[in-house]
């Protein structure tokens, strides 16, 4: 998993970036990702498959619950939830926790590839950056 920090702007070669812009440039390379990513895992999939996680990202009690009674009824027991749980610290019981996994596990029922894709994507938008950094700190 990589971070969006002080240390990606440091790989880029944008350490130079005020503090005051790092914060702003970092949430514009986040979004922009996540832009990519979806647009490039959404090829492919159908209407329904497109519908099903929105409304998982929405936070749909309905689809959340249906999908976990299908897919994870013993969720609290996998894996993926404990290390889930584990790394953001939150109750097992909080439903922000729960809906992370069940987007999560969407994903690699749906598109199992998901972590290729934006570990791909992710690259790109580095080597567009680096491409681009004299621009980016001549704007300074």
């Amino acid at each position: 998993m990589f971070q969006l920090d002080d240390k990606f702007l440091q790989d880029l070669g944008l350490d130079q970036l005020p503090e005051e812009q790092r914060q702003a440039f970092l949430q514009h390379i986040y979004n922009e990702l996540e832009l990519r990513v979806g647009t490039e895992l959404s090829d492919g999939m159908s209407d329904a498959q497109l519908e099903e996680f929105e409304a998982i990202i929405d936070k749909n009690e309905e689809v959340i619950g249906n999908w976990i009674t299908q897919y994870a009824p013993n969720y609290y027991q996998d894996v993926a939830f404990n290390r889930l749980q584990q790394a953001t610290g939150l109750d097992v019981n909080d439903p922000a926790l729960r809906d992370e996994f069940v987007a999560t596990k969407w994903l690699e029922v749906n598109r199992p590839d998901y972590r290729d894709v934006a570990a791909r994507v992710l690259e790109a938008l580095k080597q567009e950056i680096m491409g681009n950094r004299e621009a980016i700190l001549s704007g300074l």
